[in-house]
This record gives C-alpha cells, structure tokens and sequence, in this order.
C-alpha cells in the first residue's frame, strides 16, 4: 500500500498541485484561463470524492452495512435524477427482491427506510420533475386506476383509522411488528405500502412510453426471476429438508424465514411463468428463447418446492389457456407429451400435497380441504359483513373483528386476513369496494388482451400480454383462498406488466387485428 503511495498517488497529487500554482501565476490569456477552470474542475471533483469516502467510511464505521445501503442508494439516485428510466430498470429486478428477508426492509433504525423505497421515491421526483416540462403528468394516473382502484383503497383506509382502538392487544405480539394502535404504523403497512406498488407501475408506465423498444424491459425481469428463484432452492437445499417434509400440511411455514409465506411465493411463480411461458411460445428471437425457456424450467422447479395448492391451481390454469388460445395439433401433441413425461417423474410427495383433504393427508371433507378456512375462518366472519355493507369496516377490518376480539375458532387466531381476497375486500370495502376493485380488474384483463391481439406490436411484446392476462387469471382464482385485491408481494410482475400496459397504451390507439393502419 505504501509502495503504491509513494509511486503513483503521491507523484500524481504533486503534479496537479504544480499545475494548479502555475495556472494561478499565469498571465490571465483565454487559454490559460480555460486551462486553469479545467484543473479546478479536476481538483474540485477528486476533493469532493475524497470528502464523500471519508464521511461515508466513518459511517459504515459507526453504524456497520445500513450506511453502506444508504450510500448505494443515495448514489443510485443522483443517475436517476438525471434519467428516471435508470431507476425504472433497476426497480424492475429490486422490486420483488425487496419483500424478502434477504434485502434490508429497515436501515439506521427506522422502518421503510431501504434502497428499494429510496430508490423509488427517487425515481418518482426526477420523472415528475421531467414532467413538468414535457408536459407527460396529466397522462401519469390512468383516471381507470384513480377512480376504481386507487380511491376505494384510500376510503377504505380512512374508515379503518376510525377503528384502531378497538383492535385487541395480543395482535401486537402475534400479527404485526408494530403495536396496531399506532395510526403511522396503520398507515404505513396497509395504506403507503401497497400503493407503493401502484407507484412502481405508474413509472414503469412511464418509461415503456418513452421506449422505442419496449421489450428492453423484459431483460431485468428475467434478473428478478432468477434471483428470486434462486432464493428458494438455495434455501431448501441448505435446508436438509425432504420432499415429503416440505409436502407436510404442518410445514406450510417453512419458506417463511425467506420473508414470504409459502402460497405467497407459489403464486408469483405461477404469474412469472405465465409471462415466460406466452412470451417464449410468441417471441422470434433466437437468443432471447433459449434464456425463457431456462427460466421456466427453473420457475417450476421453485414452484414445486412451495407445495402451495394454489399455486399448483394456478399453474394447470396457465396451461389450459395457452392450449386453447393456441389450438393447433403441434401444440396439442408436444404438450401432452411433456405434461405425461412431468407427471411420470413428479415425486409422490406433490400427489399427496394436492390429494390433502381427499381421503389422504390429515383429513378429509370441506374444512380439510380449504384448510380449516371455511369453519374457523369464513363462517365466523360473514356476520361481519352486515355492520357495514355499502363501504366495508375499513381496510384489515379482520384485525378489530368480533371473532378476533372474542378469539372464536382455532385457526382465526393465527391469521391476519381472511384467507379469501374477495371476502377480504367486501369486509373491508364493503359492495361498492368489491364491485369497483372487479372492474378495474376486468378493465387490466381487456387491457391486457387488446395489446396480446395488436398486429402493430413485435411477437415477443404480444406473447408477454398474453402471458399477463393468463398470469391475472391465475391470481384471481387463486385469490378465493387466499390473498388480498390489493397490491401485495406476489403481485410484483402483474404490476409490471399493468405498467407496460399503460405505457404501450400511451404511445398510441391500439389496432384491432385485420385492420388496416
């Protein structure tokens, strides 16, 4: 180090300083006058570097790796201030990462404050700073967006603040970090957090209308995949853990160290293989195909470690719709040929996960099959439903239930939401909520399959929309069970693909297939 010092950093320090003194004693030409503002730009630079790393050391120094976050972010930040597409790039893969425990969801002691946030509330300011001179923010919230999704959730939540104090003590120990009677903490996890995502997509919006190439985008989503993906495999292999253990109706917790729960996990990688799968059938790029079709394999090998049933659900759903949107006898034959081969090799743990409740498992009837929802957690929520059935009681309405105060049931206790997002939303939002959260869901699905059709898109864009509208198929019968309509972990790559929907829409009124331009 020293040697390093005394050959180079030394010499070059010394050389700049002869320069800058001979600038100052100089004659004051135009020249020289160029000159010397060109070494004191240089100077400036190197000094505010050195000044940066000094502080940003004793940082790290004091407060160990969230500085170090920090710092990451914080530098991310100042290139998105000058393009927000950069941070709509990196967005796309960090997104999804950042539910799990593996990325810091807190750093100098305060909750929320991560590089995902930062980045993101970064992104936000440069792309509303451009905006208002190119004239892009009246286009940014889609008024379908605002009025039928957007301002249900905020209603819900207002009416939800009213009912804090009747949440029972004991779920600030069992369900949530924060105690429940805290209004930021209410706010933050069930208002701010999930409208997040809203936001992601807005800006992705943003930039797929500013991209010539729109399928650029789909390169960080294959990074968020894999990453994901990985996360789950390296975790079970680690584990030790068998199959038959995994299968287990009694380890429906095991991924939840990863920072999601299992089913939570299932269906994202249902939804990411719904995109892979459309994507790969449609897309004519000889390097791009050999890269999803990995994927996919790799998807379904982490799906499989789940052993979510929904999730399992949702992936038969996927396939049934790519066959019969794609009915040809090629298809047909290759299909069934692959699906006889996977369920000749599948292990007999998954037939005895899917068969739970069915005479094999822990049990049988209707209460084995759904788990225990529907006696523990379904019947004795519907009298719920009646105390305010117009606007709901009010966003996670379960947690100051009567069930929940009176702790009926068995399973109840150990839940945080109903276990079915349409119950869910009618608690919460009451009809009006429910009715306008469907539309708004059956105006992305139109969205998503009049772009699947567009002749005036490239194959590969038209398969990914094909491939969204069957991913939001599988998530909203998946959400009978479980879940919620708001935005939530496993929603991250739907919400991409609501944002390259609106971006793609932005650019220009779509084109029925068989006619002319």
């Amino acid at each position: 180090m020293s040697l390093v010092l005394e050959r180079r950093v030394l010499p070059g320090l010394a050389s700049l300083w002869q320069r800058c003194t001979a600038a100052l004693r100089d004659d004051g030409s135009p020249q020289n006058a160029q000159s010397s503002r060109r070494i004191a730009l240089k100077f400036s630079v190197l000094a505010g570097i050195a000044l940066v790393g000094v502080f940003w050391g004793f940082v790290v120094a004091l407060t160990g790796l969230d500085a170090l976050y920090l710092c990451a972010a914080l530098v991310g930040c100042v290139f998105v201030l000058h393009e927000f597409r950069i941070g709509v790039v990196l967005l796309i893969p960090l997104l999804p990462i950042s539910n799990s425990s593996v990325f810091p969801h807190a750093m100098l002691g305060v909750t929320g404050l991560n590089p995902v946030n930062l980045l993101l509330i970064g992104t936000l300011v440069s792309y509303l700073f451009h905006g208002v001179f190119d004239g892009s923010l009246r286009r940014f919230m889609p008024r379908p967006l605002l009025w039928l999704y957007v301002v249900p959730m905020l209603v819900a939540g207002a009416i939800g603040l009213s009912h804090l104090d009747e949440i029972p003590t004991y779920l600030s120990k069992t369900l949530v970090e924060e105690s429940p009677l805290s209004v930021s903490g209410y706010l933050r996890d069930h208002v701010v957090k999930p409208l997040l995502m809203v936001i992601f997509a807005l800006l992705v919006g943003a930039a797929v209308s500013r991209s010539k190439k729109p399928e650029r985008f789909l390169v960080p989503m294959l990074i968020s995949i894999w990453v994901m993906v990985s996360i789950v495999v390296v975790f079970v292999l680690s584990s030790g853990a068998s199959l038959r253990e995994l299968a287990s109706s009694l380890s429906r917790e095991f991924l939840s160290p990863l920072g999601m729960h299992a089913n939570e996990l299932g269906r994202l990688y249902a939804c990411a293989y719904a995109l892979l799968l459309f994507t790969w059938a449609e897309s004519k790029s000889p390097g791009f195909r050999p890269a999803l079709l990995a994927s996919m394999g790799l998807v379904m090998v982490a799906l499989v470690l789940t052993f979510s049933r929904g999730a399992f659900l949702g992936f038969i759903l996927v396939n049934v719709l790519f066959l019969l949107w794609r009915r040809n006898a090629k298809t047909l034959i290759v299909f069934g040929l692959l699906a006889a081969c996977v369920l000749f090799f599948l292990p007999g743990a998954v037939y005895d996960r899917v068969m739970t409740g069915f005479g094999r498992g822990f049990g049988s009837g209707s209460d084995m099959i759904s788990a225990g929802r529907f006696e523990h957690i379904w019947l004795p929520l519907l009298p719920e439903i009646p105390k305010s059935p117009i606007f709901g009681n009010g966003l996670s309405s379960i947690l100051w239930s009567e069930p929940m105060r009176r702790g009926a049931g068995v399973l109840i206790l150990a839940v945080g939401h109903p276990h079915n997002a349409y119950l869910g939303a009618l608690l919460d939002m009451g009809i009006v909520g429910l009715l306008l959260l469907c539309a708004y869901f059956i105006h992305v699905w139109r969205g998503f399959r009049a772009l699947s059709l567009d002749p005036a898109l490239s194959p590969t864009l038209r398969g990914f929309y094909a491939g969204a509208t069957a991913g939001l198929a599988c998530l909203l019968i998946s959400y009978a069970t479980d879940s919620s309509l708001t935005p939530g972990p496993e929603q991250a790559f739907l919400w991409l693909a609501i944002g390259m929907m609106y971006g793609q829409r932005a650019n220009g009124p779509l084109r029925e297939p068989g006619r002319s331009s």
